[in-house]
């Protein structure tokens, strides 16, 4: 008997153009706006200049910073929420806009594909400003429209516009939420970007590749007794590794974002062995491997596709997210070195770590204590790598929780210089 389709049991379909996201804290960006991205700051310019009511803008604008806004759902042409305010029951949000047609979508896509350095951008989470008036992508004022269960007629509520605050926040780390806002999913949308760039890429090999010398072969396998024609010389080595080949999306075949991400390593590892005959992760363990896999990945922050990355990694490893995450930091602050400063404390001989101390307290750092390779106060830490540089980490007062942060020195002033600058 045939299994019914959506019977229990059945593997979860996943759905691309529905996507929920937790309570997001906010921040503001250094130059005091809500949003860091350009995007985002556009986001909230078209609600600032669409409102009636400024004060009710700054209350809306309070509530996103005192965590009001729950869990947001985005869906095409939709953002919902439950906002809390002054009653114990909290009030479902809304804010709508128009979706993108296919002649809009086409523009944004042959924009997109137009130059390689976009779709770098866009494949890192970052979007260019080139894109910027495309096809109404982003909002102008007018295009959203809020909506709330409250009793407040303003336009838009104070619910409302804490709501469009958070947004923004997403859109900071993740822009094809805006994607998404506008009508396609992320995994639709990097399909039909990963396809026309391979066929641009095709067609600009095509045009541009010498013709490949040959041999016949029947001087190949002509007689024994006659010595056949030399071969033609190797092609010569590529500057840059190979790009995969297109992994189009289907539900009874793996992720095609892993396995583009594995083709990818394939072939810059294939790169680096033709170039210096040698593997440069061939000495790693799969931890170390695990890591460094996790730190090429582009993007900043844990978008989805990052955290089903980081969640796969960490469990085929026995470790946690978390861990992961921490990790990654430390090898993107010193690579190998820098993991291993990470995970191994050790006892450094007298020299440099004996002098570092001293001139901490010369430079106006007095309360740095002492325990085997690091350097800690309640919530800055200097550590000595075996390469004989110092890595600065962070943790919130009283919580034990480093964190790698800042590049490392061979100055331990300079470390922790570098560390307060950020």
């Amino acid at each position: 008997m045939t299994t019914p389709r959506g019977a229990r049991g059945a593997a979860p379909r996943h759905d691309d153009r529905r996507r929920s996201f937790p309570q997001v804290a906010p921040r503001e960006a250094p130059d005091g706006r809500f949003a860091a991205t350009w995007w985002g700051n556009a986001w909230v310019e078209a609600l600032e200049d669409t409102a009636l009511d400024p004060a009710r803008l700054a209350r809306g604008k309070a509530y996103a910073g005192r965590g009001h806004v729950d869990a947001i759902t985005v869906t095409p042409g939709r953002v919902v929420a439950y906002v809390h305010g002054s009653r114990p029951r909290p009030y479902r949000t809304e804010i709508r806009m128009r979706t993108l047609g296919d002649d809009g979508w086409e523009r944004f896509l042959d924009e997109a594909t137009a130059r390689p350095d976009h779709i770098a951008a866009l494949l890192d989470k970052d979007v260019p400003h080139a894109l910027e008036a495309v096809a109404g992508l982003l909002p102008a004022p007018g295009d959203l429209v809020p909506d709330c269960s409250c009793p407040d007629d303003g336009y838009p509520c104070k619910h409302a516009a804490a709501l469009c605050y958070q947004a923004a926040r997403l859109l900071d780390e993740d822009p094809f939420v805006l994607f998404l806002m506008r009508g396609r999913g992320e995994q639709e949308l990097l399909a039909e970007l990963t396809r026309r760039n391979a066929a641009l890429s095709a067609a600009e090999t095509s045009a541009a590749a010498p013709p490949m010398p040959t041999v016949p072969a029947r001087a190949v396998l002509g007689a024994a007794e006659r010595a056949g024609p030399p071969l033609p010389p190797p092609l010569p080595l590529p500057d840059r590794p190979g790009r995969p080949a297109v992994f189009p999306p289907d539900p009874a075949a793996p992720d095609p974002l892993a396995l583009d991400l594995l083709a990818s390593e394939a072939a810059a590892r294939a790169h680096a062995f033709l170039v210096t005959g040698q593997d440069p992760v061939a000495a790693l363990t799969p931890w170390q491997d695990a890591v460094r896999l996790a730190a090429a990945h582009p993007g900043s922050g844990l978008t989805a596709s990052t955290r089903a990355l980081y969640r796969d990694l960490a469990y085929a490893l026995d470790r946690t997210p978390t861990d992961l995450a921490r990790a990654v930091a430390a090898w993107r602050q010193g690579g190998a070195a820098g993991l291993a400063v990470l995970e191994e404390p050790w006892d450094p001989p007298a020299g440099p770590f004996d002098r570092a101390r001293p001139a901490l307290i010369a430079a106006d750092f007095p309360a740095f204590r002492p325990w085997r390779n690091r350097l800690s106060t309640e919530s800055l830490q200097l550590r000595l790598g075996r390469d004989g540089l110092w890595y600065g980490y962070e943790s919130d007062a009283g919580r034990e929780d480093w964190w790698p942060r800042g590049a490392p020195d061979r100055d331990p002033v300079g470390a922790l210089t570098d560390l307060l600058g950020r």
